[in-house]
Parts: structure tokens; C-alpha cells; sequence
């Protein structure tokens, strides 16, 4: 098990977690929950033993691997799969062993033979045949398509380079993983597919997360970094169940703690209420004394809070037109390439889309569209007369003036708004306290923006947005670098938000709350799609079981529904399909036979004596090689088998 017991950690002179007793048993799913700067990286540092506690220990089973996302890519000439396969650190410690086994053999060749043997056979125990499809599937469900796989790493953008880290953390077999904020570089469809991966992890996972879904769903247990006291480190407190669970567990131990103040506070008042009436009065004095003692030994309580931070809301926004914007049989893209074909759909004023569609399929082409930030190739854009777009992407973090601050930013954003809309001028303090609703107060609006955090970059950027009053509201991931606090707050402002929203985002909670539609893009199209999230998780899983060309779906996934007059054409169709499918079905078994024949062949030769005397050493390593190349063919084979007997269910 994982056992902090009595630990203290600081960074620089700060204390950040006092004396805490924590015990994990393994196999736990622990969520990581609290505000930023409580420490929960601080732990991870330590656990990784970057960091020497103050005090205190952390105990953990001898020889337990631990895996963590890496926050740096170097440049590298390797593949994308070769990169991942580099986070199974004892299959690289194996080939390399056969390597130098192969490359200077040892003189004693039944010695040599002994070697190889005995590395081809932890090479076949550790799956290291099957190793590299472990590693294409792993990286397919980051969102790396077949040809990605087989690009160099140096050519990948640093949202990329960062899935490349997390896949590598996964391709390691660990006891142990740590995942410090996975969903950031994610899209919903990674996020959906890393949840399933995660729930089948044999480890311990400790995940630090904003994703309130995220952490619902991977999780059955929850560690929370307690900083309600503004005056003492972190207090970790360790909860049963998911966060919904953790929330209903918190909400009821802060009504207790507000009921235990209430209490105390009409104690001590009581007590220094008969303090000042009677200790000057003599016969009264000796009690007066033994009160005044209680009251400096009671050991206060705090009242309990749970404000947010942040406190902003979207105002109305200026005109009311019919239409904000119609597009009418547009194509989009780049180059020669088109992205999106024949889009047409109008945005209303009480529009609210939440786009959903695997990644590359053209969510962000179509949200720089809308934005008037890509052209459109082909049909007609109509904007409406009083159409106000404000637009958030990850991009826009980058074009803040790092040598300026957030007031200055908010300032100048205000002397455009008097130029192009004929506002009235703010003033500085009027400024202030709009910057104070996204938490940034005191000398923190006069900071430079460069030693701002990227949350605190992704704060300012939302609040020029909200300050222009748009009546079209386009938002590409903007929960990245949120904390949980910002999240809500954010949510609660789209809700009351008057004008038109189209948000893609990762994070379910606000899909679910602000989006009254989903549009699927897929196929080049886009189109509504009729169900809700779980809905949308149900028909990514068909498509990913599913050949492209047996795809007999439409956007919801749901089957078909053919008329009577077609089902003679539909049972002729299904036969189609299953012939080439039961051909293939037939050959693999074939192949399993012969496969499996001679590997038990194998197995009764490297079983018996004769394998390992003198002369047969020079073909030992052969044969040990060609036993286990069979056993990564079987497998294969057994799982073609088991993936076309599934699809023959799809044809049934």
C-alpha cells in the first residue's frame, strides 16, 4: 500500500501540506481535488522523489514502477510509435540486452544459447511481441491516425508532443501513475476513450483533474487538498466514492462545521460578556479569572465558507437581430484540401451548439469560420446586421502583451470599444472591479502578463471577451488551465448569457449545462445530432468497432430502418457483408492450427535436453526466437479472430 504518514512538504520557505496521514490501498483510483498552489503537484514530486520531505515519510511496496506524463518532449528523429514504445522501459532494457547478446556473444555458446533463451522467454512473458500494437492502439486512441503513428516526434505541434507523453506513461506496465491534469491537450473523444482505458488499470492511479466528469468517472476515491484556512497549509482529507460523492460527504461536513461555529460563538461571546461585567466586582473575580482561562484555551473553530473566487456575468448584448448568421452550402479548408463540404445552418440569437466529432473532423475549422477567421471556398456567408462574434482559442493566450498587465489589456480594450461602438469611457476603479470578478485584485492587475500562469492567461483572455458584450459567443476549449472554481463560475455566466454560444469543449459538465443542441461534425458534414453524451459515447465506441465500410449508420449511429419492401435487398446485403467476413474467419483458423502445431512443437523441443547441449546452442537462439515470434502470431491471430466474430454480430 501507499502510506504519507506525519508528511510535511514546502516549496521554498512555504509550507504547503502539514503533517498529513494518508494511507492508499493498491489498485485505488484516487481523484486529486483542490484549489491551485495547495500542493498537489508538490506531492506528486515527492512521491516521484524529486522532492525530500520536511518531516515525516512516504512508504511504498520495494519495487513498485511508477509512471508519470513527462511536461518536456525533447525534439527526436523517432517515430511517434517508437516514442511510446520508449515508456516500456523493461521491454527497451530486454531488446537491448538481446542486442548485446546477439552483438558479442558470449565465448561459451551453451552459455549464448542459455542467455538468449532465457531473454526471448521474459521478452514473451512481459508481451513484448505484442508490444508495438499495444502501442498503435494506445496512441489511435489519443487521436494519432496510422500515418501519424509513423512521423517523427520532432514534427509534432507541443499539444501533440504532450498526448506522446501521456501515451508513453500508459505504455508503461506501473504500479503506480500519476496524472497531473491529462485532459488539458485532450479533445472529448481522447477524454471518453482515456476514461475506459483508465478504468481497466490494474495500478494505483493518483489523478490530479479540473474534469468533474472526468474524475466522476475514473475515480472511487477522492483526496482533498483542504486550504479553507488561508493561514495554514493544506489539509488532506481522504473520501470515499466519486466527486458527486465527495461533494454530498463535503456539503454535509460544512454544515456541521457552521453549526459547531455558531455554537462556539455564542459560547464565547457568554463567556466575555460575564468577563466584563464581573471582573472588576470581588466576589465575583476568582470566576471571572477560571473563564478567562477557558476562553483562551478553547481551541477555535473556523466558520465554514465555500466562496468562489470569481464573480462575473455576460451583460446583455446590444441589439436584437432576427439571424446572427447563415451559412448556405459552404465549403471549408486549407490548401487543396476540404475540410467541410455543403454546411448550411443559421445561428439564431437563443442558439446554444455544443460541437462534438472525433478530432481533425473540422470543429475548429468550423468555429474560425463562424469567427470570420477562415474564408469560406465555396457558398455564402450572411452575417446579420448587428452580429457582435467574441471568440476564445487556446491561440489567443499567446497574443497577450507579455510586458504589459491585465489592466492595461482591459484599458485598452475599453478606448476600443468608445472608438468603434461609442461606449462611455470607465473608470480605473469601475475596471478594477471587473478584473476583480476573475480573481485578479490588489497589484495583481498591475503585474506583467508574462509571469502569469496559463490559467491565469485563460482568466484574462475570458474576461475581454465577456467585457465587449458580444451577441455571438464562440468558445474552442476554454476550460483548459480552469481550476474548478473558474469552471463553475464560467457555466453559471453562459447560463444566464443572453446572446448565441458555440462552445467545443472537452469538459461534459459544460456541455451538459449550457448547450441546448449538439451538431456532429463527421464525414465532412455537419449535422444535429439526436442524443446526449452518453449517446454520443455509445457511437463512438460502434465507430471504432466498426470498418469504414460497413458503417451502415447514420449521424446517431442508430440502425437503419428499412422498410418491409427492402428487407429481402437488406438479408441479401447482410449476406454480402458476412461472406467476406466468414472467409476470413475460416482462414484464421486455419493459420491458428498450423500456428499452434508448431509452437508445441517448439515447446517440446525447447523442453527437452537435447535443446541445450553443446551443439545445438548455435540454433537455440533461433528457435527460441521463432517461439516466441509464434506466440505474438497467435495472439494476433486469436484477437483478428475475436474482433471479426464481433463484427459479424454488427451484420447479423
Amino acid at each position: 500500500m501507499l502510506r504519507l504518514t506525519d508528511l510535511t512538504l514546502a516549496r521554498s520557505t512555504t509550507v504547503l501540506i502539514d503533517r498529513a496521514n494518508i494511507t492508499l490501498n493498491p489498485g485505488r483510483k484516487v481523484g486529486i481535488v483542490g484549489a491551485n498552489g495547495a500542493g498537489k503537484s508538490t506531492l506528486f514530486a515527492a512521491l516521484r522523489g524529486l522532492l525530500t520531505p520536511e518531516r515525516g515519510e512516504i512508504a511504498m511496496p520495494n519495487g513498485w514502477v511508477i509512471a508519470h506524463v513527462a511536461q518536456e518532449t525533447p525534439p527526436s528523429d523517432k517515430t511517434a510509435l517508437e516514442y511510446a514504445l520508449d515508456g516500456d522501459v523493461e521491454l527497451r532494457e530486454v531488446e537491448a540486452a538481446l542486442a548485446a547478446e546477439n552483438e558479442h556473444p558470449n565465448a561459451d555458446a551453451s552459455k549464448h544459447g542459455e542467455i538468449l533463451a532465457h531473454l526471448y522467454s521474459h521478452l514473451e512473458t512481459i508481451g513484448g511481441y505484442a508490444a508495438p500494437a499495444r502501442a498503435a492502439e494506445l496512441l489511435a486512441g489519443l487521436g494519432f491516425e496510422h500515418d501519424m503513428q509513423n512521423r517523427p516526434v520532432a514534427e509534432f505541434s507541443g499539444g501533440w508532443r504532450m498526448r506522446l507523453n501521456l501515451a508513453q506513461a500508459l505504455m508503461c506496465r506501473s504500479d503506480l501513475l500519476l496524472l497531473d491534469e491529462p485532459t488539458n491537450h485532450l479533445d472529448l473523444d481522447a477524454v471518453l476513450w482515456i476514461e475506459d482505458w483508465l478504468s481497466r488499470y490494474a495500478g494505483t492511479l493518483l489523478v490530479i483533474t479540473h474534469d468533474r466528469d472526468f474524475i466522476d468517472r475514473v475515480s472511487n476515491q477522492i483526496l482533498f487538498f483542504d486550504t479553507s484556512n488561508p493561514k495554514a497549509p493544506a489539509t488532506l482529507k481522504l473520501y470515499t466514492g466519486n466527486y458527486e460523492s465527495f461533494e454530498a460527504q463535503r456539503t454535509v461536513e460544512l454544515e456541521v462545521q457552521q453549526g459547531a461555529y455558531e455554537k462556539q460563538q455564542r459560547t464565547i461571546k457568554h463567556l466575555e460578556s460575564f468577563i466584563t461585567r464581573f471582573k472588576a466586582k470581588a466576589t465575583k473575580a476568582a470566576q471571572a479569572q477560571s473563564r478567562m482561562k477557558a476562553l483562551e484555551k478553547l481551541e477555535r473553530i473556523s466558520a465554514a465558507h465555500v466562496d468562489s473566487p470569481f464573480s462575473f456575468s455576460f451583460r446583455k448584448p446590444e441589439g436584437e437581430p432576427r439571424q446572427l448568421l447563415k451559412f448556405d452550402n459552404v465549403s471549408l479548408g486549407y490548401d487543396e484540401k476540404n475540410i467541410l463540404e455543403k454546411v448550411k445552418f443559421s445561428l439564431l440569437p437563443n442558439s446554444r451548439i455544443g460541437l462534438l466529432g472525433k478530432n481533425g473532423a473540422g470543429k475548429s475549422t468550423l468555429v474560425k469560420a463562424i469567427a470570420g477567421e477562415l474564408r469560406e471556398r465555396t457558398g455564402e456567408r450572411i452575417e446579420g446586421q448587428h452580429l457582435k462574434i467574441a471568440y476564445f482559442a487556446q491561440h489567443q493566450l499567446e497574443q497577450l502583451r507579455n510586458d504589459e498587465s491585465a489592466m492595461w489589456h482591459i484599458d485598452q480594450l475599453d478606448k476600443q470599444l468608445v472608438e468603434t461602438r461609442g461606449y462611455t469611457r470607465s473608470r480605473e476603479q469601475d475596471l478594477r472591479n471587473f478584473l476583480g470578478g476573475f480573481d485578479f485584485r490588489g497589484d495583481r492587475v498591475s503585474e506583467p502578463v508574462g509571469v502569469f500562469s496559463g490559467g491565469e492567461r485563460a482568466r484574462l483572455v475570458l474576461a475581454m471577451l465577456v467585457y465587449e458584450r458580444p451577441n455571438l459567443l464562440l468558445l474552442d476549449e476554454p476550460t483548459n488551465h480552469l481550476d474548478m472554481d473558474m469552471r463553475q463560475a464560467l457555466t453559471l455566466a453562459l447560463q444566464d448569457y443572453e446572446g448565441a454560444l458555440v462552445v467545443v469543449a472537452h469538459d461534459r459538465h459544460i456541455l451538459r449545462a449550457c448547450c441546448d443542441e449538439l451538431w456532429l461534425v463527421a464525414d465532412k458534414t455537419v449535422k444535429p445530432f439526436d442524443g446526449d453524451l452518453d449517446d454520443y459515447r455509445n457511437w463512438l465506441r460502434e465507430q471504432r468497432a466498426k470498418p469504414v465500410a460497413e458503417k451502415v449508420s447514420d449521424a446517431h449511429g442508430a440502425p437503419k430502418r428499412l422498410e418491409k419492401r427492402e428487407e429481402a435487398e437488406e438479408r441479401q446485403r447482410l449476406a454480402t457483408l458476412r461472406k467476406p467476413l466468414q472467409k476470413r474467419i475460416d482462414a484464421i483458423e486455419k493459420e491458428l492450427a498450423k500456428a499452434t502445431a508448431a509452437r508445441d512443437a517448439l515447446d517440446a523441443w525447447l523442453a527437452s535436453e537435447a535443446a541445450y547441449a553443446a551443439d545445438s546452442a548455435p540454433t537455440l537462439g533461433d528457435k527460441t526466437r521463432e517461439r516466441g515470434e509464434l506466440a505474438a502470431k497467435i495472439d494476433a491471430l486469436e484477437t483478428e479472430w475475436m474482433e471479426k466474430q464481433e463484427e459479424m454480430q454488427w451484420v447479423r
